[in-house]
């Protein structure tokens, strides 16, 4: 960390302390202002790379607004095929949910550098999940699309990849930081590593990989409302088909039955892991 050269403090006439100036010329505040140049710089790369263009943006208001206006009233004549869509969301987001957690313990005490059992085997296996971890969620369900078909069970088979990789990550990073004294104490009884795992540094990880695990669900539902675009089933389905057709009213009610689903997920999940805390 960069420190700041400070004058000595001093007294005026009066007695009083004379407030400390920074030189101006110091090496550390002109490599700082460097550092903010050189941010700046990148930042305004950022800007003309991502063609932000606010004329476009304040052109197109008038055709939102518009937009906006025909979507009311909403339509409510297919609302049972809404909620059998939002339900199906809700599944997608559960089933891999709860396979990538069963499927990510294992792999995490066995990326885990403190209790891998082969450090060797265990790098090529860490570079995996990150890879699994890095890929959206959507890019895996196109493949799992052109792999099984249409429909949720290539979203499930995307989702749970790609939450694989982000449960055994977090999961394995917990259990670095787990004390080796239970660990140890429990392999000088003769336990076996099995059972050392299971007995010692199981309950010493459960409350993390249990709050870990709602959270990636509570992302998942949000996640697997867009599956339906690329095929994979889920409320998307009808998001899509309502912008293809322009059909306004519809998308306002797909669109407020997903924000009341997301909603309460994210309340169901944050209170769940309140109490786990």
């Amino acid at each position: 960390m960069l420190q700041l050269e400070r004058t000595p403090p001093s007294r005026d006439a009066t007695g009083r302390y004379v407030e400390t100036r920074i030189p101006l010329t110091s090496p550390s505040i002109l490599v700082r202002i460097g550092l903010a140049a050189v941010l700046a710089i990148l930042f305004a790369f950022c800007v003309e790379l991502a063609e932000i263009d606010l004329a476009a943006l304040v052109s197109g208001l008038p055709r939102l607004v518009a937009w906006a206006a025909k979507s009311w009233p909403p339509y409510l004549g297919d609302l049972d095929i809404y909620w059998l869509r939002a339900a199906e969301t809700i599944a997608i987001a559960t089933v891999a949910t709860a396979v990538a957690t069963l499927l990510a313990f294992p792999l995490s005490v066995f990326i885990a550098r403190n209790t891998s059992p082969s450090p060797w085997l265990a790098t090529p296996v860490r570079l995996a999940v990150n890879c699994f971890r890095g890929v959206d969620t959507i890019v895996f369900a196109l493949l799992f699309v052109a792999a099984v078909g249409l429909g949720p069970f290539a979203g499930v088979l995307g989702m749970i990849v790609h939450s694989l990789g982000v449960i055994a990550k977090l999961n394995a990073e917990a259990i670095e930081t787990v004390p080796q004294a239970p660990l140890e104490a429990a392999a000088m009884t003769g336990a076996s590593r099995s059972k050392v795992v299971s007995y010692a540094l199981l309950p010493s990880v459960l409350p993390n990989l249990a709050s870990v695990s709602l959270y990636v669900w509570e992302a998942n539902v949000r996640t697997s409302t867009i599956l339906g675009i690329v095929g994979a089933g889920g409320i998307g389905i009808e998001i899509k088909a309502a912008i293809d057709l322009l059909d306004f009213p519809k998308l306002l009610t797909v669109t407020a039955i997903m924000l009341v689903m997301v909603t309460i997920i994210d309340q169901l999940s944050a209170w769940l892991r309140r109490r786990l805390s």
